[in-house]
């Protein structure tokens, strides 16, 4: 699971305001509220990967096999896919921290469910509300970080440091909550209750945080302005649906690591310790973040070619890790997908993120989103299936065929698009209530009047 990147506030994409250009009204200071928020994002994704060396350890208290082990974890893709649809765009409306509180409560409450109800549909309903929590917080945190930089550095309209603590809370957290689950699962006695319990109290500790963070979306644009849940510049759509299948194919690899990254290591290369399975999880998202950090000022068209080299070359050695079983190439493998992987995720951003209209930007991401995360889900309960009936290597290797054909495609579809040097446009219009008046919004050589409503 990657990181956000939004594109960078400028006329067409504005920061919401609170109505006042000075120090926020209450809470902390907006430069303090933004490392809040860094920190509550982190610990919210962290706490969603977890699981992912603890796998084994459930599946042996509860009696349940691969297949099941992969619905259980989709049942995280589910709540996430519902949230980002359902809820993903109301920080446009509502504003960010209204959004942010419930995310961390929902949190909270499935870190509670863990741990009291120690049981299957206790695990499920755990993994449905964690995955809400995400659907609510990823697009909304992103947003939320750029908006207290902008308010706290009015200065640095264009700067790209909030993009960058985005991704580094973002993957940080991803890469850290395996790593900490394993050394857990290896080092204590009650691994399980005492990873759901530690993230029941720290996502508790950033519900507190988070509500003294200022807001920055203001009561005008509340009450007055109803963002469209999804909106795309005219023109946009192809651009999006192909930023849609770079984080499908992206999204596809972090799921069949997280879901079956421990049955991988046990039953072909005979690792059992929880400590290695976190230690591929975190190799995989760390390299996902390199990726995107060392390579980020990259065109989108650029940074899906390099993706399309990395990733299936990490893809093609995990396969062959699988038949020659060496547990060295198998995580320099997760490294190097992972870093292919987030360099595709980045590039697919890049484009959803301006296909947006200005106002609708965490609806738009929020159905990005969406669909990134049913890559997650539906291709690992597709290669558990299938691996069962052809084995686990042949269908590793038509996992990676398939889906690095798929990347191949959008990219050139993304370099296609630079190359004619297609520019974004303007939203189409909606019509207005009570005959307000157009608002002209510049882009590269398009001029268009987009109603206010």
């Amino acid at each position: 699971m990657p990181s956000l990147s939004l594109p960078r506030p400028s006329a067409a994409c504005p920061v919401a305001s609170d109505g006042h250009d000075g120090p926020p009204r209450s809470g902390v200071s907006y430069r303090t509220g933004f490392w809040f928020t860094a920190l509550s994002f982190t610990v919210l994704m962290a706490f969603g990967t977890a699981p992912t060396p603890l796998w084994p350890l459930y599946a042996e208290r509860d009696g349940f096999g691969t297949t099941t082990t992969t619905v259980v974890f989709a049942a995280l893709v589910v709540g996430a896919g519902l949230g980002f649809l359902a809820l993903g765009h109301l920080s446009d409306r509502f504003g960010r921290r209204r959004i942010v509180v419930p995310a961390l409560s929902v949190v909270t409450v499935a870190a509670l469910v863990y741990v009291f109800w120690p049981t299957l549909p206790g695990l499920l309903a755990g993994r449905l509300l964690n995955g809400a929590g995400i659907g609510l917080m990823a697009s909304t945190a992103t947003t939320y970080l750029h908006d207290l930089h902008h308010r706290a550095h009015p200065d640095r309209p264009g700067a790209a440091f909030p993009g960058i603590v985005a991704t580094t809370a973002n993957l940080g957290g991803l890469a850290l909550g395996p790593l900490l689950a394993g050394a857990a699962a290896e080092w204590t006695d009650a691994p399980l209750a005492l990873v759901q319990g530690g993230f029941a109290v720290a996502t508790a500790l950033c519900l507190v945080l988070a509500l003294t963070v200022p807001e920055t979306v203001g009561r005008e644009r509340r009450s007055v302005d109803r963002p469209r849940r999804f909106a795309l510049r005219v023109a946009g759509r192809r651009a999006f649906l192909t930023a849609c299948v770079l984080g499908f194919c992206a999204f596809a690899l972090f799921g069949l690591v997280a879901s079956l990254g421990a049955v991988m290591l046990h039953v072909k290369l005979g690792v059992a310790s929880p400590l290695v399975v976190g230690l591929a999880g975190f190799l995989m998202s760390a390299g996902a973040a390199t990726g995107q950090l060392a390579l980020g000022r990259l065109t989108p068209a650029r940074a899906a070619t390099s993706g399309c080299v990395l990733f299936p070359a990490g893809l093609a050695l995990v396969a062959f890790s699988l038949y020659h079983p060496v547990l060295w190439l198998y995580l320099a493998a997760i490294a190097a997908a992972g870093a292919g992987a987030g360099l595709l995720f980045k590039a697919g951003v890049a484009t959803a993120g301006p296909a947006a209209a200005p106002d609708s930007r965490a609806g738009v991401l929020a159905a990005y989103f969406a669909v990134c995360y049913a890559g997650m889900g539906v291709p690992s309960v597709g290669f558990s299936l299938l691996s069962e009936r052809f084995g686990m290597g042949p269908t590793m290797i038509g996992f990676a065929a398939a889906l690095s054909t798929a990347a191949a495609f959008a990219a050139l579809a993304l370099r296609s698009r630079a190359g004619s040097g297609a520019a974004t446009s303007a939203t189409v219009p909606r019509p207005g209530r009570g005959g307000r008046p157009l608002r002209t919004v510049e882009e590269p050589g398009v001029r268009a009047a987009i109603t206010r409503k």
